[in-house]
């Protein structure tokens, strides 16, 4: 039983959660709006959340914590652009909207996007 264990797995392994939500975080700081599953946004939001609330406040170390998940061109962008958009905003940044489900496998999709 998994109680008191937080997150999906995803049907991977350890290293392949980590590498699908470094390219989901790469891929919504770059497109600001991007179309998954609704579990895969669901697992981003909190992430991303954190993301933007650090890099609020641009000090060595939350550039340096940033840094360790995203590239430097996308630490750039969402230090410079997203940050300072929600500056005066104290959280939820972004917004789920459901989309129906996938023909192929009936998976619930949905867009995660920058409000």
């Amino acid at each position: 039983m998994r109680h008191l264990k937080k997150g999906r797995k995803f049907h991977r392994e350890s290293a392949q959660r980590k590498a699908l939500m470094k390219a989901l975080l790469t891929a919504l700081v770059v497109n600001g709006k991007i179309k998954t599953t609704h579990a895969k946004a669901k697992e981003l939001r909190p992430a991303i959340e954190k993301m933007i609330t650090r890099a609020k406040v641009k000090t060595p170390y939350n550039i340096r914590l940033i840094r360790k998940t995203l590239a430097e061109k996308v630490t750039k962008k969402l230090f410079g652009e997203i940050a300072a958009k929600y500056q005066d905003r104290a959280g939820g940044y972004t917004r789920i909207i459901r989309l129906g489900q996938r023909k192929s496998d009936s998976s619930s999709m949905a867009h995660i996007e920058f409000i």
